[in-house]
């Protein structure tokens, strides 16, 4: 047998290829910090209230006199002076002489 090449047209289905955009919710892990509660034991200081007598000292009230000044019109009696002439005699100086022992 000898083999013989025939040329032939095929029709081959093609494939058409649509691409559909779709979307996807993205998913982020994040790490979520926990809250615990711990008991714990807390000292509250305790106020102490120490009393001491103290000794107060009196205090005395005094009632000291006050001096004012206060002017008042006062009459005075006026003293009169009456002057009468009285005549004097007048003296003289009169030179006596001298007589002398001898």
């Amino acid at each position: 047998p000898v083999q013989r090449i025939v040329e032939r047209e095929v029709h081959i289905p093609q494939v058409q290829i649509v691409d559909e955009i779709v979307e996807v919710p993205v998913q982020r892990q994040i790490q979520v910090p926990m809250i615990t509660k711990v008991q714990k034991i807390v000292e509250i200081p305790q106020v102490e209230i120490v009393e001491q007598e103290v000794q107060v000292p009196v205090q005395k009230h005094r009632h000291i006199p006050m001096v004012s000044v206060v002017q008042r019109i006062i009459e005075v009696p006026q003293v009169e002076f009456v002057d009468r002439i009285v005549e004097v005699p007048v003296q003289r100086q009169v030179q006596v002489p001298m007589i002398t022992k001898q």
